[in-house]
């Protein structure tokens, strides 16, 4: 086997080990975590936990994350994939010009305190700017911005659900069905009142502007 064949095969292998890491990337440096919980909170605020089905919820999440983050792929493909493909720069290079837009947006959702947290956790040296802040520090940051995002979008959510429950349960109570459970009654009305305000659209629109806040 010649030097290039083994510098080929060598290549190809990193691909197919990075192409392993492609779900762990998705979940932790896009929107996905976010949108997923968000739906999430919706089918259990609704009250319907077999509709919409996981699949069908881990497909829309994975839609509105490619919307959402459009433009940062297009970024990357313009200033890093392009380049590399027309044999401009360097794999080396195609990476850390890949990973610019990324810390942009991470950047962008991730709050100073929880990046300050992970800064100390990390015992990383005061950063003075933002290319001082390492990556492998951003992320967990990062994550965890996202994951209380998604929750305090879902506690918005899942409020008037719950008011609707309690209204159910205190007429149910007042008029002695108390082994009814409130359920059956609040699971219609629950529905129907999603279904008149559209709430499919205002979630989604709700979730794509909290990305560029």
């Amino acid at each position: 086997m010649t030097e290039v064949d083994s510098g080929n095969a060598v290549q190809i292998l990193i691909l197919l080990g990075g192409i392993t890491l492609v779900p762990a990337l998705l979940f932790t440096v896009t929107g996905f975590t976010r949108i997923l919980i968000v739906l999430g909170f919706i089918r259990s605020g609704l009250g319907t936990p077999a509709a919409p089905p996981n699949q069908v919820l881990v497909g829309i999440a994975l839609f509105l994350t490619i919307f959402v983050m459009a433009p940062t792929f297009s970024q990357i493909k313009k200033e890093a994939v392009d380049p590399l493909m027309q044999d401009k720069i360097s794999e080396t290079t195609a990476i850390k010009r890949a990973e610019a837009p990324l810390r942009t947006f991470m950047f962008r959702q991730t709050r100073e305190k929880d990046l300050a947290l992970f800064v100390k956790l990390g015992k990383v040296d005061n950063p003075r700017t933002r290319a001082d802040v390492p990556t492998h520090v951003l992320i967990p940051a990062f994550i965890v911005s996202e994951l209380k995002t998604a929750f305090q979008i879902g506690f918005l959510i899942f409020l008037p659900f719950l008011i609707i429950d309690l209204v159910v349960s205190s007429v149910l109570m007042s008029m002695g069905m108390m082994m009814l459970p409130p359920v059956f009654i609040s699971l219609p009305f629950k529905i129907l009142l999603f279904v008149l305000v559209d709430g499919w659209s205002l979630v989604t629109e709700s979730l794509v502007r909290s990305f560029s806040a």
